[in-house]
């Protein structure tokens, strides 16, 4: 049955409004409003009249980083801040308290720790309580882990409730590469009271967008659309108020509860927006069963291997991995798997000598740099799986808990906390049950349990264990009995290790496969498998076709065409790696030692250019066709660097001058404080062996000149965010040819286009990283 539901109105832009009022370029909104609130009131009291019921106070850039260098404490610029809208409201406004990215990246992609990230929101979400905000909203959010620790800041501190948008491209993925279905996922799983999309698109471009998060989640729907997409050469908007809330009569097919306007709207779009009184379309259904990762969302509703390679028990070569620290032989097992068709890894690092909490968190975060298939925790060890749950960046999976009271007690409150799935063994504080029933009865009472915890049954996945035939034969059976009643009576995902099976006996893999075969039959969702046994995954693949999963048998065609009948895939496990491979991977040490070894019979130049520069290429070519996002780029980049300092490191030994390929100079121009953009521009091209002098971020002209002129650069790279702050990308151009130095000018940020680079006269318009160093390979031959 379907609801309509009255959409509630947001305000419009801020810093546009300021910016007419006043607001210098490189100036703090939040400092400006602070010696200016009647400024900033007027402005509230301008969208209230105008129709909004929840007006966001001018806080978006007030934390402790922002605020730094300003002399105010976040605590009395948010308290001004809240107590300026409040003044504007009526009895029905609500304030909300705006909270913007911090401005950094977070590690690995950055420097920001997730535990300094998540201290940075607490103080300003604890501030925001204290002045009287009414709602806490987090917004034009790109990276998923910085909005995990900001809503787990805001739950953890605040009883207020939690809005979350993003912002996206056209493409559909945030700039590092997060989908819509990830992010609404989260969301929903961590308690967040509305979650959708703002700033970046208009309305037009962002429909797409909501649609796909609409079928991930059941919480309200949020739309702050910009006024449609700035033009550089007019610093205007494309829509006018109408054509907004025309466009946005588009969306009412979908539970939306809230609508606002961001970047170019005004009171007057609000006001039209009132006129319209739109409904969104209110109706439950059923998530599926997912896990995610920021750029992948994978649903258990077929067949999905997990791989369980990352495990010592019977592994030497994990276990020496653990012994030694090795995190990128651990990677190197993750990738193998991934290649051989795993599509969730299972991640164990329980070894007597080592410390797993701390190795797991490690294991964790170097996985997440390098691979994008989500993970399963694999812990018995509660403070554990905590740990990682919490720097887990998307839905994980939790292996395990078991029947027993204490076990239930002690995981379930941890799975619903941080949002995870978990997998229940059909064992309790009697043991494994002998016979189907018994174990069944157990899921029944995990599943029961987990729901009595607000678990929905869709992120309950049962283990109906797999015994060793050779010494319990007739326990075979009975897991098959116990899938096929888990699957008919309890409705939801099943896991199975397959391997444990044939322990003990002769020709392992064949037991293996054909007990694979029977218990994919049976109901089995996810088994847990060795990826690299060709056999194992032939039974996959098979049991897809032949059970209309894989529609058209195109993943069968796509994976065994080549191959003949009688031949066999032998798995990839331990395969040699080039170093353009290992860059690719983002595999830093076995870049540095192949690199090292390259060094003994190639010369330096010879090793940069005939490799390092042709496999970052690669990787940059991946990153434009979507096939890789902005950490694999940057991962890509880190390690080639680890190949760059080797060089550095033999070239010093020889008393040679390091290799460079050229000089470049990057800075933000005057006016604009945003960074992000050119910092991931800076990491790109020293790791293709450029000389990078960075200015930062609202540099004068004069600054710039300077530099470039007694440092002799030959290339200039200027980069400007927002569309005030053009005028002086275009006086810094105007400078540099002034001065006669010869130098060649990229610029590039979210405001700028190629139409723009004529205008001004630059040389070239660098969309991304990965143009700014094609431009570069031009400059410099």
């Amino acid at each position: 049955m379907k609801d309509k539901a009255v959409i509630t109105l947001l305000d419009g832009a801020m810093g546009t409004m300021l910016q007419e009022k006043g607001l210098t370029p490189g100036e703090l909104p939040e400092v400006f409003g602070y010696h200016h609130g009647d400024i900033v009131t007027s402005i509230h009291k301008a969208y209230v009249e105008s129709g909004a019921d929840i007006i966001y106070a001018n806080t978006f850039q007030a934390n402790r980083k922002k605020l730094k260098k300003s002399g105010f404490s976040v605590q009395k610029i948010i308290t001004s801040a809240i107590q300026q809208a409040k003044k504007a409201a009526n009895v029905t406004t609500r304030v909300a308290l705006d909270i913007g990215p911090i401005g950094e990246l977070l590690e690995p992609n950055g420097y920001l720790t997730f535990d300094e990230a998540y201290d940075i929101f607490k103080e300003m979400v604890m501030a925001g309580e204290q002045a009287g905000a009414d709602l806490i909203v987090f917004e034009t959010m790109s990276d998923l882990m910085e909005v995990k620790a900001a809503i787990l800041a805001a739950k953890e501190n605040s009883n207020l409730p939690i809005f979350v948008t993003m912002s996206f491209e056209k493409d559909h993925r945030t700039f590092t590469g997060c989908c819509a279905a990830s992010f609404a996922l989260l969301a929903e799983r961590l308690r967040v009271d509305a979650v959708g999309v703002n700033c970046s698109l208009g309305p037009d471009d962002l429909l797409p967008i909501v649609e796909e998060m609409a079928a991930y989640t059941n919480l309200p729907l949020i739309v702050k659309a910009n006024a449609g997409l700035p033009d550089p050469l007019t610093n205007t908007y494309a829509m006018q108020a109408h054509e907004f809330a025309n466009s946005l009569q588009r969306f009412t097919h979908l539970p939306i509860r809230y609508i606002g306007g961001c970047c170019g709207t005004t009171p007057a779009f609000i006001a039209e927006l009132k006129q319209h009184a739109m409904t969104g379309t209110m109706v439950a259904k059923k998530i599926p069963s997912c896990v995610c990762t920021p750029t992948k969302c994978v649903t258990m509703d077929e067949v999905r291997v997990i791989g369980e390679r990352i495990n010592p028990t019977g592994n030497k070569r994990m276990k020496q991995a653990l012994l030694d620290h090795d995190l990128d032989e651990i990677a190197a097992i993750a990738m193998e798997q991934i290649e051989a068709g795993a599509e969730v890894l299972d991640v164990n690092v329980g070894l007597p000598g080592i410390d797993e909490k701390q190795m797991m968190v490690e294991v964790i975060r170097h996985l997440q740099t390098l691979v994008d298939v989500p993970l399963q925790i694999d812990s018995t060890d509660p403070a554990v799986i905590e740990a990682a749950l919490r720097i887990y960046n998307g839905i994980a999976i939790v292996n395990s808990v078991n029947g027993e009271i204490s076990s239930m007690q002690q995981i379930l409150p941890l799975i619903e906390r941080y949002g995870a799935n978990v997998v229940g063994l059909t064992l309790d504080e009697q043991g494994i049950a002998n016979d189907a029933s018994k174990r069944y009865q157990i899921a029944k009472r995990i599943l029961t349990t987990a729901q009595q915890y607000h678990i929905e049954k869709e992120r309950v996945f049962i283990d109906c264990l797999t015994l060793t035939v050779s010494a319990q034969q007739k326990s075979a059976i009975e897991t098959l009995k116990t899938l096929h009643m888990v699957k008919e009576k309890l409705q939801v995902p099943t896991v199975l290790g397959v391997s444990n099976i044939s322990f003990g006996l002769p020709r392992r893999l064949l037991l293996n496969q054909s007990f694979l075969t029977m218990a994919l039959s049976a109901g089995l969702n996810m088994p847990i498998i060795n990826p690299n046994h060709a056999a194992m995954m032939e039974a996959v693949y098979s049991f897809r076709v032949l059970h209309g999963l894989d529609v058209d048998a195109q993943a069968y065609i796509e994976r065994f065409a080549e191959q003949k009948d009688g031949e066999q895939n032998k798995g990839n496990e331990k395969a040699g790696i080039t170093i353009d491979m290992a860059i690719q991977k983002g595999l830093k040490e076995e870049t540095r030692a192949l690199c090292k070894k390259l060094l003994e019979k190639e010369t330096p130049l010879t090793i940069v250019d005939a490799y390092l520069i042709p496999a970052l290429d690669k990787v940059g070519n991946l990153y434009e066709n979507k096939q890789l996002y902005l950490p694999q780029l940057i991962n890509a980049a880190s390690a080639s660097q680890a190949a760059f300092d080797e060089i550095r490191q033999q070239l010093q030994r020889q008393g040679k001058t390091t290799i460079t390929k050229g000089k470049i100079l990057l800075a933000t121009v005057r006016g604009d404080v945003h960074d992000i953009g050119k910092n991931i521009v800076k990491v790109v091209l020293e790791n293709y062996g450029y000389q990078v002098f960075d200015l930062g971020k609202d540099v004068p002209v004069d600054i710039i000149v300077k530099t470039a002129v007694e440092k002799q650069i030959p290339l200039i790279g200027l980069s400007a965010l927002m569309t005030t702050t053009l005028a002086a990308m275009e006086e810094t151009i105007q400078a540099l040819h002034a001065c006669k130095h010869p130098c060649k000018i990229m610029i590039g940020g979210a405001v700028v286009s190629q139409e723009y680079a004529d205008k001004v006269q630059a040389d070239y318009y660098a969309k991304d990283a990965k143009a700014s160093a094609d431009i570069a390979k031009e400059v410099f031959g």
